[in-house]
């Protein structure tokens, strides 16, 4: 019997399954997951090893169970394929044109920086922990539909207020979409990504939503007092006031000429 040819198809076929393979890997790192996905492929070879046997009662009941894999994976790991999912569709912008089919048809408003960045360094130096996502395209109801609805004008005092430690809504992430704190005590996803020990929960949570979703992110320490700011998966630290506020118009600025292109091609 003769060696079967290695094409370049074959080459592809085996560097898309090694991605596939990594890409479980980095986003079930940290979880239980891969103690379940041991469990399947067990299963899996258990039940080839049965067949080659030909016991068909194990092998029947066995196949009944495989049968369901599918169905099992998606329950299993919907978290998961939520956030990927979640990933590709924040991050695709060739089907930007699907939300707007379903938006208002309202031209977006700006937001105002200033009474946000005057909240950031006041809470700075009061060492208040505060995290705050400024919406940009990115559809983030997902995100808001798990905190409690504000829909209130952006104001420095109402942002003091959200994240004052005793506040009911302290706990949890500010999500800001033009000129409105649209919710408070929004849960945001922690990263999978390896991180610095040293990061705490709200760094991570930051540095996860912007993993998935065009967002700026900005995270007041509440044990240094430090300002961070993160986007499109990096975080930079120890930003003061100023730069802050430079940093968030360069990027609103750049957002809105990259939606007017985009209006323009279509």
């Amino acid at each position: 019997m003769g060696f079967v040819p290695f094409t370049f198809i074959d080459f592809i076929d085996i560097i898309l399954v090694a991605a596939i393979m990594y890409w479980i890997y980095r986003m079930t790192k940290g979880t239980n997951a891969p103690y379940i996905l041991s469990g399947i492929i067990a299963i899996y070879l258990l039940w080839v090893i049965v067949r080659a046997l030909n016991m068909e009662l194990l092998s029947s009941i066995l196949g009944q169970l495989i049968s369901v894999g599918a169905i099992a994976l998606i329950i299993v790991f919907q978290p998961e394929l939520r956030r990927f999912l979640q990933m590709i569709g924040m991050r695709q912008k060739h089907f930007n044109f699907i939300t707007r089919i379903f938006s208002s048809g309202e031209d977006p408003v700006q937001t105002n920086v200033v009474p946000i960045v005057t909240a950031c360094r006041e809470m700075a130096a009061a060492k208040v922990g505060a995290l705050i996502v400024i919406g940009l395209r990115s559809d983030l109801r997902l995100i808001t539909e798990g905190g409690i609805t504000l829909d209130a004008k952006v104001s420095t005092p109402l942002l003091e207020n959200i994240f004052f430690k005793n506040a009911p809504l302290h706990d949890g992430a500010v999500v800001i979409e033009g000129d409105r704190i649209v919710a408070a005590k929004c849960i945001l996803p922690v990263t999978q990504s390896a991180v610095p020990k040293s990061y705490g929960t709200r760094h991570r949570a930051a540095i996860g939503m912007s993993e998935i979703s065009d967002a700026i992110i900005i995270v007041v320490s509440e044990e240094t007092g430090s300002i961070s700011i993160a986007q499109n998966g990096n975080i930079r630290h120890n930003i003061n006031p100023q730069h802050l506020q430079q940093t968030l118009q360069r990027y609103l600025a750049l957002n809105t000429r990259n939606q007017t292109k985009d209006e323009v091609a279509e």
